[in-house]
C-alpha cells in the first residue's frame, strides 16, 4: 500500500472520530484511550472470529426452522448433539414424526415430534414414551454447520448438531447380558 493511501485512510478515519467527538489533535493515534479501544475491539472480532459456528449465539433475526424444513433436513438420519462440542445425545428421525433419542450411555427412548407457533417462531416438541406428559420443546435453527437447538423453556440451554449418520442409532435393551 502506498503511503498516499495510508495517510488518506487515517485521515478520514480521525476526521470520523472527530466528527463524532471520540477524539482531536494530532496526537490521535497516540493516546492511549485510543489504543485501548482498538486494541479491545480487535480482541473482541477475534475472538468471535476463532469461536466454532455451532458454539456461536443465535441471533433474534435468525428465524427458526418451520415443521416442514425440520422434517426435511432430519428425517432418515441419525443426528448426534453436544454441548461445547462434547457429545451429548443421539436423535433418530424416522418416517411420520417418530424418534428414538439416547442419551450418550444410557437407554433408547421411542417418541415422536409435533410443531407448535409460538410468538418466537416455530417450535419442534418432543413426546417421549417413559413421559408421555411432558414435552420437551425447541426452537430449531439451520446453520453452516448443522442444527442448533435453543430449549423454549430456558433460552440459555443449546443443543448444537456434531455428527451425522444415515444409519439407525444401535439401541441394546435394559438389562442385557444379565
Amino acid at each position: 500500500m502506498s503511503r498516499g493511501k495510508s495517510t488518506r485512510g487515517r485521515w478520514l478515519l480521525a476526521a470520523c472520530l472527530r466528527l463524532n467527538g471520540v477524539a482531536s489533535g494530532p496526537n490521535l493515534w497516540q493516546s492511549a484511550n485510543m489504543r485501548r479501544t482498538l486494541q479491545s475491539v480487535l480482541f473482541l472480532v477475534l475472538l468471535l472470529a476463532s469461536l466454532p459456528l455451532a458454539t456461536r449465539p443465535v441471533f433474534a433475526a435468525e428465524t427458526p426452522m418451520s415443521a416442514e424444513e425440520f422434517d426435511a433436513y432430519t428425517l432418515g438420519k441419525t443426528l448426534t448433539y453436544g454441548v461445547g462440542g462434547d457429545p451429548y445425545g443421539v436423535e433418530e428421525y424416522l418416517p411420520g414424526k417418530q424418534v428414538r433419542w439416547s442419551f450418550v450411555g444410557d437407554e433408547c427412548r421411542n417418541g415422536s415430534w409435533y410443531d407448535v407457533a409460538s410468538a418466537e417462531g416455530p417450535q419442534i416438541c418432543f413426546v417421549y414414551e417413559d413421559r408421555p406428559d411432558d414435552p420437551q420443546c425447541w426452537y430449531f435453527f439451520a446453520t453452516g454447520t448443522g442444527l442448533l437447538a435453543r430449549f423454549a423453556s430456558d433460552p440459555a440451554s443449546t443443543l448444537a448438531e456434531v455428527n451425522q449418520s444415515p444409519t439407525s442409532m444401535p439401541c441394546p435393551g435394559p438389562d442385557l447380558g444379565v
